[in-house]
């Protein structure tokens, strides 16, 4: 014999049967439109679809607020994003509820449908407006001001510390904590859309899906982004080197320079940085490698002259030779375009003896311009020889009569840097020319 609790679960079934109710969970349980598991809807289409739209909702609407679907005028909801739909019209979504400051219903407030159920004493979308403010006027003003000190930046008012922001076309596109955020900039001007359609706002900011790409994911690449990231790959291994951001397979280069002058960083995957031609001392100055920069190395001007030499080609080995072509007067060596001179020498070009085997009266004589001045009254003279004075730099000479600001001048330096000033003329080195030397006479022009 069967025992009596399966006699009273076999009449409960029977009564559930004969009712024509359905065996959905009681979160759910409705009265059957269909006559038996399988059959067909006994609602019209229009009807269905009516009890599957929110109250009000003109037809053609989205039915369970296009987050589930109509099954014979009941919602089954679905979830196509993190979270989770439920409701009759799948209305309720457990996480879209205000937040402020990082906190869900600003932590005054449980989320309910959606909605914030604000606690006593709070008020507001996301329950961060309290009801009776006690805070002084210039308080509350000093909490709502943004890292630039502007109030609400600009895009709201202050409500006892708290910003309440701007939302005049109703979509709560002006948002954060200052009212910083401003989705507006994220619409597309011709689509009216937010990011075009092909993407998400973050705080003014379109991130876009792959294979778009633009401020406001307006354009469309040509290329899968695999084969996008592949192209843009430089030889080390990194997209643009790091250097760039890549779109569509193509490196956009960055432009680091503060000085505000464009094309520093180039080549195909920005692996090129003309920065390093710039003097070692100072990655910003002006004092570039004085050959030509190629892709941030510098291939110094003569070509094969390895007078002129370093990694910016600062060191001109030429400076340190005469007229004659002798090295530091032959009484030194040449180091980076200076001399260091042997013991007992002393000068530019190590041109001086420290000892002196003549008299005063004789070294004098030798010393004497043509109008009698000791070394035209510019330097002093040791051992029969002037030493211009150092403070005027420009002063030369056998008798520091010559002015080298008398020579031609081209950049802003004169002899161009290739040549020496003698006595207002340039004495150009070998393979340039020029008044100034400023022409080079090879097969390239620097």
């Amino acid at each position: 014999m069967l025992p009596g609790s399966f006699w009273n679960f076999l009449l409960l079934e029977c009564c559930l049967l004969s009712l024509g109710l359905c065996a959905a969970p009681f979160s759910s349980f409705a009265p059957s439109l269909r006559s038996g598991r399988g059959a067909a809807c006994r609602l019209s289409r229009s009807e269905s679809e009516r009890r599957c739209r929110a109250p009000g909702q003109p037809p053609g609407g989205a039915l369970c607020h296009g987050r589930g679907r109509c099954d014979c005028g009941v919602c089954i909801c679905h979830v196509s994003e993190p979270g989770t739909f439920f409701g009759p019209l799948c209305e309720c979504h457990d996480w879209v509820c205000e937040t402020y400051d990082g906190s869900t219903c600003a932590g005054h407030g449980t989320c309910d449908c959606g909605k914030c159920k604000c606690d006593p004493g709070w008020s507001g979308d996301a329950c961060q407006y309290p009801t009776h403010c006690d805070l002084p006027k210039k308080k509350s003003s000093q909490m709502c001001k943004n890292s630039q000190d502007v109030i609400c930046s600009n895009a709201g008012t202050c409500h006892c510390g708290r910003c309440k922001c701007d939302d005049s076309e109703g979509g709560g596109l002006v948002y954060g904590k200052f009212c910083e955020c401003d989705d507006r900039e994220c619409i597309d001007d011709e689509t009216e859309e937010i990011c075009g359609g092909h993407g998400k706002c973050y705080c003014g900011n379109c991130y876009c899906e792959a294979g778009w790409h633009g401020d406001k994911c307006e354009f469309q690449c040509a290329v899968t982004p695999w084969e996008s990231k592949l192209r843009c790959t430089a030889p080390d291994g990194q997209v643009c080197s790091n250097r760039g951001t890549c779109v569509c397979g193509e490196c956009s280069c960055h432009d680091v320079d503060p000085t505000g002058d464009w094309g520093d960083i180039h080549g195909d995957t920005c692996e090129c940085d003309e920065r390093d031609c710039r003097a070692v001392y100072d990655r910003y100055s002006d004092d570039f490698c004085s050959g030509k920069c190629e892709c941030g190395k510098c291939s110094c001007y003569p070509p094969g002259d390895r007078r002129v030499y370093g990694k910016t080609c600062e060191c001109d080995d030429r400076r340190c030779e005469d007229l004659d072509g002798v090295v530091c007067g032959g009484h030194g060596a040449c180091s980076c375009g200076h001399c260091v001179c042997e013991r007992g020498w002393f000068g530019k070009l190590c041109q001086h003896p420290r000892k002196c085997n003549m008299t005063e009266e004789q070294s004098k004589s030798l010393c004497e311009s043509a109008d009698g001045m000791l070394c035209s009254g510019k330097g002093s003279c040791h051992c029969g020889k002037c030493i211009c004075s150092a403070e005027e730099w420009y002063i030369s000479g056998e008798f520091c009569d010559c002015d080298d600001r008398d020579c031609d001048k081209h950049d802003g330096l004169i002899c161009t840097g290739n040549g020496i000033c003698n006595c207002g003329n340039c004495e150009c080195w070998d393979g340039w020319n020029g008044n100034a030397c400023e022409i080079w006479l090879g097969t390239e022009y620097p």
